[in-house]
């Protein structure tokens, strides 16, 4: 079959760069352009010094309609801002990786109508959906720590969240708590129980558990690493642990990059991949689980080229068996 091509937005961040070391491995993508307008006519080796190589692909400002696939890789209010400056022929799919049109009341933008892109979640609407809002890092990580019990309509208390991400989840833009001197040896807390993501999270778990109404506590914390998300979450249930690992083990048995582990999990094992990690324990009426990703690809890129391997008919796992790089 002829190969997909792509173009690509904002190339020069870090969701940006993560879909440019997958693509230019795809088996089944050629990328035709990528797009920034602050390093148009560099090479894109000389912005990710890792691609020297890899690529001769130079940034460009001029946008080509003569693609089957558009990745936005713009900040949070940017994307919806880019379309109406920058009208793209319909039959052009569309993978956004910003906020924009996540949400249900601002899932539609002129005449496209966005699917919302978690796999775990949506695979069949994404097989036929013409435009994808990709989903947030935390989100996917704390919603495929969820979502098994909201199926079966079992959450039904409370639900304390404590996750932490690496420096890249905040973006490449400089700010007071994004420098290495700061970040550094460092731990801090930000928008507790108000981060943007719990309006998807809630959401997503309303899809699967309509008459869900209970509180979801999530306390985000900026952790002194580089990349991947931990979740630790606990909620009351009268589950025993091997009714609750029956049920995970049953709602992932489909899903090729969710996996449940019965050992306990770190995040160098999931770092460098789009794999995500659930672990559960049971503790007294608690049941704790741990969820892991990594924040650029699973929470970003990867979870982004997936989709479009489901809207373009591709095997789901195409371009993305990466390896963790773990020591």
């Amino acid at each position: 079959m002829n190969k997909i091509k792509a173009g690509i937005i904002g190339g020069a961040g870090y969701t940006g760069g993560e879909m440019l070391r997958i693509l230019v491995n795809h088996p089944n993508v050629e990328i035709a352009f990528v797009n920034s307008t602050s390093n148009a006519g560099n090479l894109i080796s000389d912005v990710h010094t890792d691609l020297i190589g890899d690529t001769d692909l130079k940034f460009v400002s001029s946008i080509q309609q003569d693609i089957d696939v558009l990745f936005l890789c713009v900040g949070h209010g940017d994307a919806r801002k880019f379309l109406t400056v920058n009208p793209i022929n319909e039959n052009i799919k569309i993978i956004d990786l910003s906020q924009d049109f996540r949400l249900h009341q601002k899932s539609t933008f002129e005449n496209r109508e966005f699917v919302y892109g978690l796999p775990e979640l949506n695979r069949n609407k994404i097989k036929t959906a013409k435009n994808i809002a990709n989903p947030g890092c935390f989100a996917t990580c704390i919603q495929l720590g969820l979502l098994p019990l909201a199926e079966k309509g079992l959450i039904r208390k409370e639900v304390h969240i404590n996750a932490t991400t690496g420096s890249t989840g905040a973006g490449q833009s400089l700010a007071a708590t994004s420098h290495f001197s700061w970040r550094n040896n460092n731990l801090s807390i930000y928008k507790a129980f108000q981060h943007q993501h719990l309006n998807e999270i809630s959401e997503s778990l309303l899809q699967l558990q309509p008459s869900l109404s209970e509180v979801l506590n999530f306390v985000p914390q900026r952790g002194a690493f580089t990349r991947g998300i931990l979740a630790a979450m606990y909620l009351e249930t009268d589950l025993t642990l091997e009714e609750a690992q029956d049920i995970y083990e049953e709602y992932y048995s489909a899903h090729p990059f969710t996996h449940v582990s019965q050992k306990n999990i770190d995040l160098k094992q999931v770092v460098n991949t789009n794999k995500a990690l659930i672990h559960i324990e049971k503790h007294g009426r608690k049941l704790f689980i741990i969820s892991i990703i990594d924040n650029l690809l699973k929470g970003a890129s990867g979870q982004a080229v997936q989709n479009m391997n489901l809207m373009f008919g591709l095997e789901e796992t195409a371009g993305l068996r990466l390896k963790a790089a773990n020591f």
